[in-house]
């Protein structure tokens, strides 16, 4: 945590107060339109997270395009939240005409063969299916481990998250008990009865993990990034794949997040070694599309099973997956961005954020640290934490609040999770400066 001699409390609290003010007078439009959700959505809000921001009440988007959107107030964002990573291409790379003729027929359209084709080019996984969320996909690939394994069990890392999956929302509790995630809102059943957690970069825990014999899979980001980004150490990935191999259990990557590495992903920048990989939002440019990768090993003693009369109640599937028009979706996005080009640039500009964040936070001495994974960048109030325990116990709720309000009101959105920033192809230097010059300010509001 940043030590309270850097920060005065009671001087950010005051702040906050001042921001707060500022955000509703600006707001004045996205004020009336969330006491009018406030009716008849549950919540206030479509969905639930869309509560996460700090002011009081949601901006409210009028449009977006590329890497800014304009609100009801006729305020410009530079926004580097990008729907947390839903958005990775910049808004409006997928144009509704693009998708206009297409629609659901429970029939593969042209553009399958192409999507799957793309996916075994980026990732190397020789067989694909695709969803309508990697929550889906991941739920799909436990059941099919546990079907291929005949365990029960799946193994995840402290503090991970893959989506809305039961049996990940579990974290290590007191005496290293599995107990459901804080937050987690009625469990089916006691996450111990499902799940084994380790912390990440801990080797030896996975092994033990692993030992019991009941594990059918590893479900892991290969960096974590929803509890902020926590690096593998040095040969950890190898290490995990010989563990997971020597158990017998197998190695899932999910890739949702991870894809800021590169085109591939870290399994192609890390040269990976997985079983199956997940890779969800950002390859249909905003539409909502998943899709799962597999070995051929896993692909032949699947596929049995995958047809005849059993094939719609079998827990796998979707009326809308794979349709005509998230096939066009997904096959629009990736023959136009998300390419090494793209990457060429997106990752600069990452380095260039994370620099200038890098250089206030030394400037002003506050001991807060910035961690990069490809064109993904974050910064943390507190040294770098090793693994995910670690990371949420250097959580600052009201650090966060006001860094996220602060940068909301002077056009900067972040990602309201955690103080994170994609980089898109739609970005440019002055967008990161802008960035810097933001954050710079309020360092120097915080630190007498």
């Amino acid at each position: 945590m940043t030590p309270p001699s850097v920060i005065d409390r009671r001087a950010l609290a005051e702040l906050m107060t001042d921001e707060e003010r500022r955000f509703v007078e600006l707001h004045p439009r996205s004020a009336e339109l969330a006491a009018s959700g406030r009716r008849h959505l549950l919540a206030g809000v479509p969905m639930p997270w869309m509560t996460r921001w700090p002011g009081g009440f949601p901006v409210h988007v009028a449009a977006a395009d590329g890497a800014r959107f304009v609100d009801v107030d006729g305020i410009e964002y530079v926004d580097f939240c990008l729907g947390d990573t839903g958005a990775m291409t910049g808004h409006g790379t997928v144009g509704l005409a693009a998708l206009a003729d297409r629609s659901t027929t429970m029939l593969p359209s042209e553009d399958a063969a192409w999507v799957a084709d793309e996916l075994h080019r980026r990732f190397g996984m020789p067989k694909w299916q695709l969803t309508t969320s990697a929550t889906d996909a991941n739920r799909f690939v436990l059941r099919f481990a546990r079907h291929l394994t005949g365990r029960p069990k799946i193994c995840v890392m402290d503090w991970c998250y893959h989506g809305t999956v039961d049996e990940t929302l579990a974290v290590l509790g007191a005496g290293g008990a599995v107990v459901s995630r804080p937050g987690a809102i009625g469990p089916q059943v006691d996450p111990a009865l499902t799940t084994r957690v380790v912390p990440f970069n801990d080797l030896e825990a996975l092994d033990r993990a692993l030992a019991h014999g009941d594990v059918a899979a590893l479900l892991m980001e290969p960096a974590l990034t929803n509890i902020g980004i926590v690096l593998p150490e040095p040969g950890y990935h190898d290490a995990v794949r010989a563990i997971a191999r020597r158990h017998g259990v197998i190695l899932i990557i999910d890739e949702t997040h991870t894809i800021s590495a590169g085109p591939g992903g870290c399994t192609r920048a890390w040269g990976l070694d997985p079983d199956i990989v997940v890779i969800g939002k950002p390859i249909g440019g905003g539409f909502p599309v998943a899709a799962y990768g597999v070995t051929e090993e896993i692909a032949a003693a699947l596929e049995p099973d995958l047809h005849g009369h059993d094939a719609d109640v079998g827990g796998v599937g979707g009326t809308l997956a794979g349709s005509a028009m998230a096939t066009a979706a997904i096959r629009a996005t990736l023959s136009t961005t998300l390419l090494d080009a793209d990457y060429d640039r997106m990752i600069p500009l990452a380095t260039r954020w994370t620099d200038g964040v890098a250089a206030a936070i030394a400037e002003f001495g506050v001991g807060w640290s910035v961690q990069q994974l490809g064109c993904r960048a974050e910064y943390w109030f507190c040294p770098l934490p090793a693994n995910g325990a670690a990371a949420a116990a250097a959580v600052d709720e009201d650090l966060d609040e006001f860094m996220h309000l602060w940068a909301l009101n002077r056009g900067i959105l972040m990602t309201p999770f955690h103080n994170m920033a994609l980089l898109s192809p739609a970005h440019d230097e002055a967008d990161v400066d802008r960035h810097t010059e933001v954050f710079g300010a309020a360092l120097a509001a915080l630190v007498p």
